[in-house]
């Protein structure tokens, strides 16, 4: 396939695919999803071997989440029913996190629900930063907390913070659909000051929402334009009790396609497959490594993931290995210039206007892939709704249990 093969030169050139050629991608056929695999696996291997990283999730706050966003389990209103409690105690964040650090995980990330931490709450992430790591010296930690205040990235770069994950989950164009408490804008603006804290930022976006294939390539383009060094590319975990429990639009394939695309047009940055992997991947869950370089190990902050011991033994048994403490996640150049993918002009990272049909508000979706696109968009059919894989964290931080690890 033509197409393929261009992506593939690209991707080794770290050069931007079009709009077209990135929809063309999620327009593909079940018939054609292994041939793309293979594509977006070589660029993959060429950037990042077989080395899987292993990420670790800390729950710090569970629940009561002032903000609306209809995904969230945490969200004001929500009626799912996960486990709520307040601030852990650093001895107790410090004892989470090294279940993780024992089967396998480079990096730990740091989670709070809440619209943003306040000063206080900065303190006590550094104090558990400073514990993790008093333990544990090699470990990476991430921070998400929300939208951050200005000197924050600062001050938890100065305790110890290697990144910062806020994701942007959706486009712009449809941001206000899923969330209407904050903005897209204030999204992007705490990426932003992530990056210029000199944290590695962590990026990425949520699908299965209901969204088009034009929203999708529309978020990731807008990725790569901020630059992150990871991008977590989560699917939709359908929690009871939350507004889009109804909402089961994803089959194994489709997340192969999407996660072929976000390689394409990030193909030397960290892809991350984050929640929802076990829910609508399933037994397909080993391809995906051929696109992915990174996994979460174990469970997520309010449901279970797969058993740890299950996520090693996938990863022998596709052929991959378990990226060691020592080892450089990202390519050298990426590392050397400080993150992100060198020079904009140098690699195409430009805006929307730079890249295929025209302009973010035009929409640009050229006449033969949006045929393309409804075409597959007929063939393709909705994911059975398999409530009996959204199962409620009930072990690990928060609780009297040992986590999965």
């Amino acid at each position: 396939m033509d197409l393929l093969n261009t992506l593939v030169d690209k991707g080794l050139r770290r050069e931007l695919p079009t709009r077209d050629e990135a929809l063309a991608v999620l327009a593909t056929s079940d018939d054609d999803v292994l041939d793309v695999v293979a594509a977006a696996g070589k660029v993959r291997r060429h950037w990042f071997g077989r080395r899987v990283k292993l990420n670790y999730l800390v729950n710090l706050k569970s629940g009561l989440c002032p903000e609306d966003c209809s995904y969230c389990s945490q969200r004001l209103g929500s009626k799912a029913d996960i486990l709520k409690y307040t601030w852990l105690k650093p001895d107790q964040a410090s004892q989470a996190a090294a279940a993780g650090l024992a089967g396998g995980a480079k990096r730990v990330c740091l989670v709070a629900s809440g619209r943003g931490p306040t000063d206080r709450d900065v303190d006590r992430v550094s104090d558990t930063i400073k514990a993790i790591k008093d333990q544990n010296e090699n470990v990476e930690v991430c921070a998400c907390l929300g939208l951050l205040s200005d000197g924050q990235a600062e001050r938890l770069r100065e305790a110890g913070a290697d990144a910062y994950n806020h994701n942007l989950n959706t486009s712009e164009g449809t941001y206000g659909d899923i969330t209407t408490t904050h903005t897209y804008a204030d999204r992007v603006d705490t990426v932003q000051k992530a990056h210029a804290a000199g944290l590695s930022a962590c990026s990425g976006l949520i699908a299965g929402m209901g969204e088009s294939d034009e929203d999708l390539v529309d978020v990731v383009y807008a990725l790569r334009a901020l630059d992150p060094d990871s991008v977590p590319v989560n699917f939709l975990i359908p929690f009871e009790g939350t507004p889009l429990a109804k909402e089961w639009n994803l089959t194994p394939q489709r997340c192969l396609r999407i996660l072929a695309m976000v390689r394409f047009v990030c193909p030397d940055v960290e892809v991350r497959i984050a929640g929802g992997r076990e829910v609508h991947l399933r037994t397909m869950q080993p391809l995906a490594l051929n696109l992915a370089n990174s996994i979460f190990l174990g469970d997520y902050l309010t449901s279970e993931g797969q058993a740890g011991k299950a996520d090693l033994e996938m990863i022998a048994d596709a052929g991959f290995e378990v990226e060691g403490a020592g080892e450089l996640t990202l390519p050298k150049h990426r590392v050397t210039t400080g993150g992100g993918c060198g020079s904009h002009a140098e690699t195409g990272c430009g805006s929307h206007a730079d890249a295929g049909c025209g302009s973010h508000e035009g929409g640009g979706v050229c006449g033969s892939v949006k045929v393309a696109a409804k075409e597959q968009a007929k063939d393709e059919q909705p994911s059975e709704a398999r409530t009996d894989l959204v199962a409620v964290r009930r072990r690990g931080a928060g609780t009297d249990l040992a986590p999965n690890a």
